[in-house]
């Protein structure tokens, strides 16, 4: 299952991500915010957060006006690896490389045709498992 999460500035883009995934019967929880009145990301951030690091989504998908504040807030959740990413490449090789377990989008950045593609490479591409970036990885989630 995929996790959802947006403030306001992410909302609209989201609901573009959720005609994405229902065509292809992903399936996902939506955790908010669910219209366009101002709300803190932080809320939605952590949700999305908890919910992938527990087990409960296997990724997530997070959304504010750029992407930055929303994807900060769910770094801070022990175990995720949240990725900001404004175009397929960057989509790719954050999964190939780092095995980001959220996407970061920014409503206000990225438009609804890029964010789909986006999402699309994000979740059709598999960690690459190479020691030098597992050997990353685990230098990053050690405390």
């Amino acid at each position: 299952m995929l996790a959802l999460g947006s403030d306001q500035g992410g909302y609209a883009l989201k609901q573009e991500i959720i005609k994405y995934l229902e065509e292809r019967e992903v399936p996902y929880k939506d955790f908010g915010s669910y219209n366009e009145e101002s709300v803190d990301y932080p809320i939605y951030g952590k949700a999305v957060a908890k919910s992938v690091a527990s087990g409960e989504c296997e990724k997530g998908i997070l959304i504010c006006g750029t992407g930055i504040g929303i994807s900060i807030t769910a770094n801070k959740v022990k175990g995720i690896r949240a990725a900001l990413c404004t175009d397929c490449f960057m989509a790719e090789a954050t999964r190939l490389h780092n095995d980001a377990n959220i996407l970061a989008l920014g409503g206000r950045v990225v438009g609804p045709g890029l964010a789909v593609k986006i999402v699309d490479t994000f979740l059709n591409t598999p960690f690459s498992g190479e020691e030098r970036h597992q050997r990353r990885i685990s230098m990053i989630e050690e405390e």
